[in-house]
């Protein structure tokens, strides 16, 4: 698997990790690329951290990835340090990974906000509706941010919850975005 700038990333064998196909990741990332450097950006279900790579390459000034595999945790850790490695365009980017239930993680970054959230849970998972309540609860979304949550239709549909609305979506064959932001700050976006 190879990222911005042609940077190869690690991933794990087998099924229990699924990557964000490259052509979402690009067209993701074409689409905030004026918002990334200096940004705050939260990696939830960051499987082998692949967005929170990119966003770290493409000037992030810190990167959280929430995971709940610590053989996965480990192979981000590895990801990021080769990305964040003594160069002038990473002076200053910060990551952090937190292992455990998103669940519970992201109710440990009360008080935190982000500029940028990327969620990408498994398709057929409960996590969807619980995780952006919390989100929305803990105002972990920046007045100014946006997130995207991806999803496969047929497992999911996109709501309005508490603050965060969406108000884009974008369909790449069974993958989908939605990106959603706070109802107070959308028109700025």
């Amino acid at each position: 698997m190879r990222i911005y700038g042609n940077r190869p990333l690690k991933t794990m064998p087998g099924r229990n990790i699924r990557p964000t196909p490259s052509r979402v990741r690009e067209a993701l990332f074409q689409m905030w690329q004026d918002q990334i450097s200096g940004c705050r950006w939260l990696d939830i279900c960051a499987g082998n951290g692949a967005m929170g790579a990119e966003a770290l390459c493409r000037g992030a000034s810190r990167v959280v990835g929430l995971e709940l595999m610590g053989r996965a945790c480990g192979i981000i850790r590895e990801n990021w340090q080769q990305m964040t490695q003594p160069s002038p365009e990473f002076q200053g980017s910060q990551f952090q990974i937190v292992r455990g239930d998103v669940r519970r993680t992201l109710k440990r970054l009360d008080g935190q906000q982000f500029d940028r959230i990327y969620f990408d849970p498994p398709y057929q998972s409960e996590l969807y509706h619980p995780v952006l309540e919390i989100i929305a609860q803990k105002k972990l979304l920046a007045e100014s941010g946006e997130m995207a949550v991806e999803y496969n239709p047929k497992f999911w549909t996109p709501e309005a919850i508490a603050f965060l609305k969406p108000v884009r979506q974008k369909t790449y064959g069974n993958t989908a975005l939605v990106f959603f932001c706070n109802t107070e700050d959308c028109e700025n976006l």
